[in-house]
């Protein structure tokens, strides 16, 4: 790839005719759109009919758009296998935990473990990556689209022999499964793997071990796939590869990502949950630490299908977001969709162009992004984003154990971005990071909400700690083992020894009327909880009212150079995130994280480090407006302008860019 920033759209030229093409290479130009992703859903133009493989259509087109300076992202177009792969063939088909059998039709509707989907796949994008692998235009590969985005595990024949073979290869005996998942419980007790069921709809609620474990399964499976691809478009290509995901679908992204080049997300996140936004670029700038990221779908102003629709943007607020995304790590900002579907489940999305071939309600949006990527490319381009010192760790892999163990819908993600959404208040600059991320650098780590702490993480964070970080788990962390079930020897097994604590209880905390108090802040206290006696630890956060009232839902105990704070409980209400938030300056302040902000709520600053300055990208995300302390005199990046230290304004969605020279 060339060193710049992209800005760019989904485009599906195969369903239009030539005079639109040529309309849309024109605004395209207007736009400032220097790449384009295709061909993910044209595997039906690609090969009409099985075995008769013509890519003639996007050579062509590839090359019509790098005569005008335009870029490609080049798909494979797996998630919509044709009718010729799957008609009269319910074996291939993907299979819902109620037993249904998908038929033709959508897409994702094939499982992609099937053997000869497998085999179809694998010629189909040999094909493309030969005949368009070492076009100079072509500067990145997108594996599929959104894997398991519309569907969760398969339960398919063909799933449920590698279900088999994927538990013989974890456990190798069938006596040790049965003693890790405790069989005998309700005679669930097994004699052979092959009698192993998957977790199709049953009366009640499955064994924890045999969901969890089957979601686990099915994250390795469309890795795999994942891989298979990749390893095929190499053999011809040298463009990098990725794929376009998020944490609402059901994989494992950071196992997805281990074996590609770089990362991408999509997002359609509404202004009012910005948060959300910049929590994806937080964490997708992590999956792949040294290359920058790419925001590969985005709504140049709303998200709809034939159900539903999101609100549209305000104006000014697109380029809030590309800004923010550039200025996080991102390398690229694209929109789907370029030119509106005039037929399909999707026809009323939010596009660049209308079906009709006129801009729409947000192409003077995009136009403003492209002014924008103008103006700050040489900045971004000349730095990097500053190390954070405050982390969140981030796993899919607990995703799947909250999946399992919901409780009162509970739901993972939306529990994380609440409590990232603090830290981000507080004017933190902020890392989410991927269970296997490297905790060198940091100061403070947030691990909440992480039923299984793996013996690899817990001595990372332990060397973390002893190093001088301070350590904040929970809550509903640490008090499941790695097969999804209860610790024998203590309620958070080895986490106990570690924070010098005995966890007396653990129970819900919603409808007790529980509150807890820390540092003279008392607030309501919720989820389910673990209720400490100190051992050689110092409790710092008492419950006052409850059924538990007198004993510590907080405490802190020194390793080393540093500490293992527990945090039993999630404080709630608004006196609850004030609790945290005080937490969060107090275990700040006694780590010495510095690299923070004085900004007001719905604006964020973005630190970048430069050869020879410090930079900070300073967006407005709400819309009101706002103001950042400048603590020393610095220079408008931009014009050059000096800027005394003090509050410094900035108006709704406006960006600034501040640098401080070094002494």
């Amino acid at each position: 790839m060339s060193k710049k920033l992209y800005h760019g759209a989904a485009y599906y030229p195969e369903l239009w005719n030539e005079e639109a093409i040529e309309e849309d290479i024109k605004y395209m130009i207007e736009a400032g759109i220097n790449v384009v992703r295709m061909g993910e859903f044209a595997w039906s133009i690609i090969e009409k009919e099985e075995g008769k493989i013509d890519v003639t259509f996007f050579v062509d087109m590839i090359k019509k758009l790098s005569e005008h300076s335009i870029e490609t992202v080049m798909c494979t177009p797996t998630p919509t296998p044709p009718i010729w792969l799957t008609h009269n063939h319910p074996e291939r088909m993907y299979v819902n935990e109620d037993g249904k059998t998908m038929i033709h039709g959508s897409r994702q509707h094939i499982c992609t473990n099937n053997h000869y989907f497998r085999e179809k796949a694998a010629i189909i994008t040999k094909e493309i990556a030969k005949a368009v692998g070492d076009h100079p235009s072509v500067i990145g590969w997108q594996l599929d689209n959104e894997f398991k985005c519309h569907v969760s595990e398969c339960m398919c024949e063909t799933c449920k022999t590698l279900w088999h073979e994927w538990l013989e290869n974890r456990y190798e005996s069938i006596d040790r499964l049965n003693e890790a998942w405790g069989t005998h419980i309700w005679s669930q007790y097994y004699h052979s793997f092959d009698q192993i069921p998957q977790p199709i709809s049953t009366p009640f609620l499955h064994n924890s071990s045999l969901k969890t474990m089957y979601q686990l399964f099915s994250y390795e499976k469309i890795a795999e796939f994942a891989d298979e691809q990749a390893e095929i478009i190499r053999k011809y290509s040298t463009a990098p590869i990725t794929h376009n995901s998020t944490t609402f679908f059901h994989v494992d992204n950071e196992r997805l990502y281990k074996n590609l080049d770089f990362a991408s997300f999509d997002t359609y996140a509404e202004q009012s949950n910005f948060a959300a936004y910049l929590f994806n670029c937080d964490l997708w700038r992590n999956f792949k630490k040294n290359r920058d990221f790419w925001i590969m779908e985005t709504s140049p102003s709303y998200s709809a299908s034939l159900e539903s629709h999101a609100a549209p943007h305000p104006n000014g607020y697109l380029k809030a977001e590309a800004v923010a995304a550039y200025a996080l790590g991102g390398e690229a900002f694209c929109y789907w969709l370029w030119r509106q579907q005039r037929t399909g489940c999707e026809q009323p999305h939010g596009s660049v162009i209308s079906a009709w071939g006129k801009p729409t309600v947000g192409f003077e949006n995009v136009k403003e992004v492209e002014a924008a990527r103008k103006e700050i490319e040489s900045i971004i381009l000349s730095s990097k984003p500053l190390q954070a010192e405050v982390a969140i760790t981030y796993s899919d892999v607990a995703k799947a154990f909250m999946k399992t163990e919901p409780h009162r819908n509970l739901d993972y993600r939306s529990l994380v971005v609440e409590f990232y959404e603090k830290i981000v208040k507080a004017g933190y600059h902020r890392d989410l990071l991927p269970e296997g991320a490297d905790l060198q650098g940091y100061k403070l780590l947030f691990t909440p909400f992480i039923h299984n702490v793996t013996q690899d993480y817990r001595n990372r964070a332990e060397d973390f700690v002893k190093g001088g970080g301070i350590w904040i788990v929970g809550p509903i962390t640490g008090g499941r083992t790695e097969h999804h079930t209860i610790h024998t020897d203590a309620a958070l097994g080895e986490l106990d020894q570690l924070a010098s604590v005995e966890t007396l209880f653990t129970y819900p905390m919603d409808g007790t009327e529980s509150t807890g108090e820390f540092m003279g802040k008392a607030a309501p206290l919720s989820l389910w909880s673990a209720i400490f006696e100190p051992k050689e630890a110092k409790a710092v956060g008492m419950i006052s009212e409850g059924i538990s009232k007198g004993k510590a839902f907080m405490t802190e105990h020194s390793v080393g150079k540093g500490k293992v704070v527990m945090l039993g409980s999630l404080p709630t209400e608004e006196s609850g995130e004030q609790l945290l938030i005080n937490c969060l300056n107090h275990y700040a302040e006694e780590a010495n994280v510095v690299v923070k902000t004085n900004v007001t709520e719905g604006t964020i600053v973005v630190p970048r480090q430069g050869s020879n300055e410090v930079v900070w990208v300073i967006v407005n995300m709400d819309g009101n407006g706002g103001s950042v302390t400048i603590p020393h005199d610095a220079v408008n990046g931009i014009t050059g302008e000096f800027i005394p230290k003090g509050k410094y304004e900035i108006n709704s969605y406006e960006h600034k860019v501040v640098s401080f020279q070094k002494n």
